[in-house]
C-alpha cells in the first residue's frame, strides 16, 4: 500500500499535538485508492448520550478529512477552507470503537473543489458522511501562523 503522513498542527482540534483536548488525528494519503484515510477511537469525553459520539464532532471530523483530501497530490501548502459542508448521520456512532475517515475529491481546482467524506464501522457500515465545497485559504490568513506555519512545515517532511 503507497501512503503518506500528512502534516499536522500543535493547537488544531482534531489533530494538534500539542492541545490537551485534541482527537490527535493523523491522516494518510493513500495513493492506489486516491482517497486519505485516518483511524481514530473517539472516547466518551466527545459523546453525546453514553456510548455514542457526538454529531457535532463526528461534524468536525467529516469536515477536516473532506477539506484534507485536497492535499491528496502531496501539495499541503493548497489549503482550503469550508464554503459549505452537508453532513447525513446514517446511524449512531459508538464511542470507544475503532473508527476510519476517508476522504476523496469529487472534483477540483487548485482554487476550489467539492469533496467528501465517510465515518466508517469496523464491519464496514457508513456511519455519517458529508459533501463539501471548499476554497483556497486566502494567503493573509497564513501569514498569521506564527509557530503553527513551523510545525505545519515540520510534519510536512514527515
Amino acid at each position: 500500500m503507497n501512503k503518506r503522513r500528512q502534516p499536522t498542527s500543535k493547537l488544531c482540534f482534531l489533530c494538534g499535538k500539542d492541545n490537551p483536548f485534541s482527537l490527535k488525528m493523523v491522516w494518510h494519503n493513500d495513493y492506489d485508492a486516491k482517497t486519505i484515510t485516518a483511524d481514530i477511537n473517539i472516547s466518551e469525553n466527545y459523546r453525546s448520550y453514553p456510548g455514542i459520539v457526538h454529531g457535532g464532532i463526528l461534524a468536525a471530523i467529516l469536515d477536516e478529512t473532506a477539506g484534507r483530501a485536497v492535499m491528496l497530490n502531496d501539495d499541503f501548502d493548497n489549503l482550503m477552507v469550508t464554503l459549505k459542508l452537508e453532513v447525513i448521520y446514517k446511524q449512531v456512532t459508538p464511542t470507544n470503537t475503532p473508527l476510519k475517515a476517508v476522504g476523496r475529491v469529487i472534483k477540483g481546482t487548485q482554487k476550489r473543489a467539492q469533496v467528501a467524506a465517510d465515518i466508517i464501522l469496523p464491519d464496514g457500515t457508513v456511519s455519517a458522511t458529508c459533501t463539501a465545497l471548499v476554497y483556497k485559504m486566502p494567503e493573509e490568513y497564513k501569514d498569521r501562523w506564527g509557530e503553527e506555519k513551523e510545525e505545519w512545515d515540520r510534519t510536512k517532511k514527515l
